[in-house]
């Protein structure tokens, strides 16, 4: 049965990264992760919830207690590197990379990748990495979607909904919020393609 130091080890290497690469990310030394990945000590709770933020898992998949979830069987989804309006995503030709969603969550839906641009979802998204997106023109308020705006490309926000009309919001502090009015969300137009699913950042 896995435990923390397999588990922490497996994702180190399926992110393709040394001992010392991973500590300099974590701001911890590589001792430490060596010490970890031997089982010589173990991190705090703190600590444990970054690292499984940082490899996008969870504590209980970090702890070994669910090794079922990252070794069964996985459906590739293509990476796109823009969407652009007007071009159904099944058409799209601009596609960077491969990525693996589960069977589960692919039986729920259409999904691609889309690997974000700029820093207006930092610092949780940043560019570079690549969103899960499963295909659909609805959302709830508060979830990220990809949204086109005036036909320009696709782009990453949080979306509120209030009873005349919608805001765009980013995560970054600098970008103010976009808000669109029922008859713009019309005549723009402003369409949502997409929920975000899963963050998968990059190295």
């Amino acid at each position: 049965m896995a435990d923390f130091k397999d588990m922490l080890k497996f994702f180190r290497i399926k992110y393709h990264l040394s001992q010392s690469e991973l500590a300099d990310k974590l701001g911890l030394s590589a001792s430490t992760i060596s010490m970890y990945e031997v089982g010589r000590r173990e991190p705090d709770f703190e600590t444990e919830e970054k690292i499984a933020d940082f490899f996008n898992t969870d504590l209980n998949t970090l702890r070994g207690r669910d090794i079922e979830s990252i070794t069964r069987k996985g459906v590739s989804i293509k990476v796109l590197g823009r969407v652009a309006a007007g071009i159904p995503i099944e058409a799209v030709t601009d596609i960077i990379d491969t990525e693996e969603i589960t069977e589960d969550l692919a039986k729920t839906g259409s999904f691609f990748g889309l690997q974000l641009h700029g820093d207006s979802m930092e610092p949780r998204m940043c560019d570079g990495d690549v969103v899960i997106v499963r295909q659909q023109d609805d959302a709830e308020s508060g979830d990220i979607v990809i949204a086109m705006v005036n036909g320009d490309d696709a782009t990453c926000k949080r979306l509120r909904k209030y009873r005349d009309g919608i805001e765009l919001i980013s995560n970054n502090p600098a970008y103010q919020p976009m808000f669109f009015s029922n008859d713009e969300i019309q005549s723009k137009p402003v369409k949502i393609i997409g929920k975000v699913v899963e963050l998968r950042g990059k190295f």
